[in-house]
């Protein structure tokens, strides 16, 4: 009994031992002294059907932290700034909740009155995670879901005079199945701080009885039309719905459509004359307004819209390959993995225009794509991403990384989740596309990230395919391929690397670098920091991003479509950003990432091959075990060893091909010849090294001497070699190798490339942004 005791006792002490750890952490950023209670995210919240009535609730509420079992509490714990988590330094609270207990709102407004057949509907822009909502006492409705908006007729709950708003919060955080994205109840390395209850707007809205629903455009530049599909509340009698495109305040197309009682969808398709192609060089977009009458009550109901011409899909480009195509032309997609996290206010920017500060510093760094990486933004987001044409490619925030729900690259089954997750899941992915469908900037969804979750994969992925079709597909991005979806991505640290092009896929690495640089006065804690690869200092962080976007270059000659980079700004421990968390700090600046970008936006020409890996096809070494102190020497005796095939391996390696065995007590040392006929400037390597070192030598020159530095791999990486002529010559080359290591698993494969990059730009040069 006395051990009950103590360890009851405890608990409320661990409880807040662990709280005091979590988030214990403070960061200002230049906005955080902005943000204002009674102005506070006063930005209009959906840009792609808007009215000219609306009503901000976001500012000081107040909040409670109950028991889960606990009824509403007569007296709140205090004031709470909607609409910032309330882990939040934002928040003014800045306290933890997790799964055992409920987080309260309660907040009152006040509205006009309404007119006759006039409804009054409560938007939220995202809650996390189940929401309860209730308006003067009484339940108006209840959603699951920590990304996506929701919203409730709230009319009939109405009262005379003032009206009281409750909102009862629970987030099991990462306890569940649900899609959560980065939060952890204990944040470390890649996961962070945990994220609850209202983190984006709060907003009253007035419309008609009847009145529209919903607008889901999609842009057919093939016919050179828009295709609107309009969902409206039924008309009481007789209506009538017109919808009109405009270009600078121009109409340029207009339908009329009569309506019935009854009809609740129509489908309008409008002519876009000489439509001017949305591209980020050129982000187009056109206005458009539509107006539903209903001639039985009278009433009428407008919204405004837009919409940009573009299309995105794959095609072969001139050297043959599959390649992702934006408006029929290849574009070469060069991102940063953007994750929307801020020190003062986790899930939620301080201001807009802070939001927006992380996509103009992308924009003036020479990105043309962000992936926004298991996150959901405000629809301010993707409207400013859409004038600014920035590509966008949208992670479906992930479920479960841990336990049964994480696979690994070599698992051949996927995860098994029960049907009520899945069927959450799969709810909550669908309001995603349906929230953010109009969207033009969003190019890709990705279901899936690496093994995070990942289900049912082949299902999931036909049914976003066959949902929308008029975007691409990355399912997963990275990890365990299942040869579905439009791309085979590889994430690979640093890398870079790919797999070749499938004949209906496009090659792309979803994610490399995450080059590491603690920069003092600018961290989020003293201890625990680090990047895939960490540097001691700017100029070596300088350095080596220099190296890997040139090693990235001749990735294009093998058919690369795009490449993701970690990532935009430090997160919490992990400093691997091209800034720093609280934006102050700017790794590498944009006069000296844009020249460097610059060729990757060129057209390239196909590799040639010098010495072919063994990944898509056998090729042979001659082989010894030992060899003596000159085994580097051309004429040394290594040349007189036995041929093997290649790759080469002590152990059953997954990620490579059937090659040969050698035994893990001995070292492993290669010979063979290779022709030249005309001397480039540059070569590449494209090698797999793992658990090993390795020494490489041509014509009797050290080429490079490489050791292991851990991590697991799963693809080959490419490496740029500058000065060719100092290694190569025309005629017979010969190329020595000695691979050597502790571990009892080693593996190696190499093949020697030519690239070529033109001085064109592809498509209409949508690369650097102006």
């Amino acid at each position: 009994m006395k051990k009950k005791i103590v360890l009851l006792f405890l608990l409320p002490m661990l409880s807040w031992a662990q709280q005091k750890d979590v988030l214990r952490f403070s960061m200002d950023t230049p906005w955080t002294d902005a943000v204002q209670p009674d102005n506070v995210w006063n930005v209009y919240p959906r840009p792609q059907m808007k009215r000219d009535n609306w009503q901000n609730l976001n500012g000081t509420w107040q909040y409670a932290i109950t028991p889960k079992e606990a009824p509403q509490p007569a007296a709140f714990d205090g004031d709470i700034l909607v609409p910032f988590a309330v882990e939040s330094q934002l928040s003014g609270v800045k306290k933890t909740v997790g799964e055992d207990n409920i987080l309260w709102y309660k907040t009152t407004f006040k509205t006009d009155s309404l007119a006759p057949k006039q409804r009054l509907h409560l938007h939220f822009g995202a809650v996390d995670w189940k929401a309860t909502v209730y308006v003067n006492g009484r339940k108006a409705g209840e959603h699951k879901g920590g990304f996506t908006p929701f919203h409730f007729d709230i009319t009939s709950f109405l009262e005379q005079g003032e009206q009281q708003l409750v909102v009862k919060v629970w987030d099991p955080t990462d306890a569940g199945t649900q899609a959560r994205g980065k939060q952890v109840a204990d944040p470390t390395g890649i996961w962070y701080t945990p994220v609850t209850g209202i983190w984006q707007t709060v907003w009253l809205e007035k419309t008609a009885g009847t009145h529209i629903r919903q607008v889901k455009n999609t842009p057919d530049i093939d016919r050179s039309a828009l295709h609107t599909e309009i969902a409206f509340s039924s008309p009481d009698g007789e209506g009538e719905l017109l919808v009109k495109a405009l270009d600078h305040g121009e109409v340029i197309a207009s339908e009329t459509i009569a309506l019935h009682r009854g009809d609740t969808i129509r489908t309008v398709s409008l002519d876009i004359p000489g439509q001017r192609l949305w591209s980020p060089s050129d982000p187009h977009l056109y206005d458009l307004e539509i107006t539903l009458t209903d001639k039985g009550s009278g009433t009428r109901d407008q919204v405004m819209s837009y919409f940009g011409m573009r299309k995105i899909a794959l095609g072969k480009d001139d050297n043959g390959y599959t390649r992702i195509l934006l408006n029929d032309k290849p574009v070469f997609q060069f991102g940063l993995l953007d994750q929307g996290w801020w020190p003062d206010g986790l899930f939620t920017a301080p201001t807009e225009e802070a939001m927006m500060y992380d996509v103009e510093m992308t924009r003036k760094w020479g990105f043309n794509m962000l992936r926004k990486h298991v996150k959901v933004e405000p629809a301010s987001f993707y409207y400013q991403c859409d004038k600014m044409g920035m590509l966008v490619w949208q992670d479906m925030p992930n479920g479960n990384y841990f336990k049964d729900l994480r696979i690994e690259a070599w698992e051949t089954e996927d995860a098994h989740r029960t049907e009520a997750s899945a069927r959450q899941f799969e709810a909550e992915l669908r309001e995603m596309m349906d929230a953010f469908h109009n969207f033009t900037s969003i190019v890709v969804w990705v279901p899936f990230n690496e093994g995070w979750g990942q289900y049912d994969t082949e299902r999931v992925t036909r049914w976003v395919e066959k949902y929308d079709p008029s975007r691409l597909i990355d399912s997963p991005s990275g990890w365990a391929d299942r040869g579905v979806g439009d791309m085979i991505d590889i994430h690979l640290y640093p890398g870079p690397g790919l797999e070749y092009p499938e004949a209906n896929r496009a090659s792309v690495l979803g994610e490399f670098g995450g080059i590491g640089w603690a920069v003092p006065d600018h961290m989020w804690w003293n201890k625990r920091n680090w990047g895939y690869l960490t540097m001691d200092n700017q100029d070596a962080f300088k350095d080596r991003f220099r190296t890997l976007v040139n090693d990235l270059v001749s990735l294009k000659s093998f058919g690369l479509s795009a490449a993701v980079y970690t990532q935009t700004t430090d997160v919490e421990g992990e400093v691997n950003g091209m800034m720093t968390y609280d934006r102050e700090v700017i790794k590498i600046s944009p006069e000296e990432t844009r020249p460097l970008f610059d060729r990757l936006y060129n057209e390239a020409e196909k590799h040639h091959v010098l010495i072919a890996d063994s990944e898509h096809g056998p090729t042979s070494w001659t082989v010894r075990y030992k060899a003596g102190k000159r085994w580097y020497k051309p004429s040394g005796k290594l040349k007189r060893g036995t041929e093997k095939q290649a790759p080469f391996s002590t152990y059953d390696n997954y990620a490579l091909p059937e090659g040969s065995t050698w035994d893990k007590n001995e070292d492993l040392f290669l010979y063979k010849e290779f022709e030249v006929e005309d001397v480039p400037e540059t070569f590449v390597l494209r090698y797999y090294l793992d658990k090993a070192d390795m020494d490489i030598y041509i014509n009797g020159r050290q080429l490079m001497q490489q050791g292991f530095k851990g991590g697991r791999k799963r693809h080959y990486r490419n490496q740029l070699i500058e000065n060719a002529a100092a290694y190569l010559h025309t005629g017979k080359n010969h190329i020595t190798v000695s691979v050597k290591g502790k571990e009892e698993e080693r593996s190696f494969d190499l093949g020697i490339y030519t690239t070529s990059v033109s001085g064109k730009k592809e498509a209409d040069g949508t690369g650097l942004l102006k």
